[in-house]
């Protein structure tokens, strides 16, 4: 029920993987995909992926590890050699392929989004109608920038002519999460190809179904051999392996503050490769008294359990300012009820599963310890079906900051809500955390809009809206929520180097 015919006869892909439903045989195995050539792994090896609907295998994968990515690294560098068809390809033209992937994957946008779904458990409605769509986006606005990234001439003094190239970096591994498998896959290949660079991308062992049929799109419009290879493998393998790598020129990691860390150090006991990383959140979503009471409920029930709460940027610590904190509670805690939690397939689901059950055991130690530290379970904090990994959309009230759930990213549908006074208060306790990748404040007053937006410490910062993303608008974090940005215009900074030629003239004129 609710499930849409993706059987799309009539695809030219190359090489493109069975449909959906066809892959729950076990008899189907996804490979690597190296310098235009899908292919096992060295080892041999391979892992499951899962269906978090059911718990079930879905197929199997190769699993990349050391040896692999010496292969994928080669065949990149290799690519990016001086004199090679995609160094000397012209910037209009790298554009040009960037669109026609982006029309592949519009082409083929159901099937996608039913194998993200599949994969990742998001809604399909959501997957078909917000993620999709968004990639196409991102590929489409960074295909327009590969002709339009310009250096300056710049009147040094004397008798010279100097200007600036903007040149790419080089191979550049790219690390992506499960939570958003399609979308951060495009936020992490726009820039880097529209821009000249080569990429060894590691895909989220728990999703990496995608990101593979990707790479048949992207080997049918035309891409050379080697500028993009794709890895399903496990971080600590395949992931440590490119953090490390003599030959990779900068990498480009989203995830956990935690394996962030860990990156920036293998950059430093390496080549001190250029790093830019998109990590954790604990960001404070903050309601003021004067707020539209029925939208800001909405739009915080939305900032919290959109994706199954599995957003870096979430709102999860929602302030509500005292003289409206009771009601704000009570109408959360019935939205939250409200919310339908199933099968990912039904259109009317709101919530799918967990990704995986290390995740589900997670969110749920989480709430256990919200109890325990006396918060107040306002509804849900518990599974919510018999198979599949399903938590109840959760409301906690009466939270202190000093609480486990305040403090820790939680990645799940837990929300919190704590109470504030002054917005010189709710200013100070919203900044005291380490994190600082976003923020949002609900207010109809907007000179209290702009206090509280310039006072926050986060990298971005909603007013009367939560999520609002634009393929145009650079995103990333202050603090241990990364350093970088992605999007925009300001997302070609981390994939270029900067070149400055001068010239002896024998007379300047101005």
């Amino acid at each position: 029920e609710g499930r849409v015919n993706t059987s799309l006869k009539d695809r030219q892909t190359e090489c493109p993987p069975p449909e959906p439903d066809s892959l729950m045989d076990g008899d189907v195995t996804f490979q690597l995909f190296i310098n235009n050539q899908f292919q096992d792994a060295v080892s041999g090896r391979t892992f499951p992926t899962i269906n978090p609907a059911t718990g079930e295998i879905i197929c199997q994968v190769s699993e990349a590890d050391q040896v692999d990515v010496d292969k994928a690294v080669k065949a990149a560098r290799d690519a990016f050699r001086l004199g090679s068809p995609w160094r000397r390809m012209d910037a209009s033209h790298r554009g040009l392929l960037l669109n026609r992937l982006a029309d592949a994957i519009e082409r083929d946008a159901a099937y996608l989004a039913e194998l993200e779904t599949l994969d990742n458990g998001k809604p399909y409605a959501v997957s078909y109608s917000v993620d999709v769509p968004n990639v196409v986006k991102c590929l489409r606005y960074y295909g327009g920038w590969a002709d339009k990234w310009e250096g300056k001439t710049i009147p040094i003094d004397g008798d010279f002519f100097c200007y600036t190239r903007h040149e790419p970096i080089g191979v550049c591994g790219q690390i992506i999460p499960w939570n958003f498998p399609l979308l951060m896959l495009a936020w992490k290949l726009g820039p880097a190809l529209a821009t000249g660079n080569t990429v060894v991308v590691k895909v989220a062992e728990q999703t990496p179904l995608t990101a593979l049929y990707i790479a048949s799109l992207i080997r049918e419009v035309g891409f050379p051999e080697g500028v993009v290879n794709i890895l399903p493998g496990m971080g600590p393998s395949a992931g440590a392996a490119i953090a490390k790598h003599m030959d990779v020129d900068k990498v480009a990691f989203t995830g956990s503050t935690e394996v962030g860390h860990l990156i920036q150090q293998a950059s430093g006991s390496s080549n001190l490769k250029k790093v830019t990383l998109e990590l954790g959140g604990k960001s404070p979503n903050i309601i003021l008294s004067d707020a539209n009471l029925e939208d800001a409920v909405e739009q915080s029930h939305f900032a919290l359990f959109f994706n199954q709460g599995q957003c870096c940027c979430a709102g999860s610590r929602t302030f509500v300012q005292a003289k409206i904190y009771d009601e704000f509670v009570e109408r959360s805690v019935e939205r939250a009820r409200r919310r339908v939690v199933g099968d990912p397939f039904d259109m009317k689901t709101e919530q799918g599963p967990q990704v995986d059950q290390e995740q589900f055991n997670k969110i749920l130690g989480y709430i256990s310890s919200g109890k325990r530290e006396g918060a107040k379970l306002m509804c849900g904090g518990g599974v919510a079906a018999d198979r599949g990994y399903f938590i109840q959309p959760t409301v906690f009230g009466d939270v202190q900051d000093n609480m486990t759930i305040a403090r820790e990213e939680i990645f799940g549908p837990v929300m919190q809500i704590l109470k504030f006074d002054s917005l010189e208060e709710v200013v100070t306790r919203a900044n005291d955390t380490k994190y600082g990748l976003a923020a949002a404040v609900f207010t109809k007053d907007i000179d209290k809009a702009h206090y509280v937006s310039q006072g926050l410490r986060a990298g971005t910062v909603w007013i009367n809206c939560y999520d609002v993303f634009g393929a145009q608008a650079p995103f990333g974090g202050y603090k241990a929520s990364g350093n970088g940005r992605e999007l925009g215009e300001y997302g070609l900074d981390n994939y270029t180097e900067v070149k400055t030629v001068t010239t002896k003239v024998p007379q300047k004129n101005s």
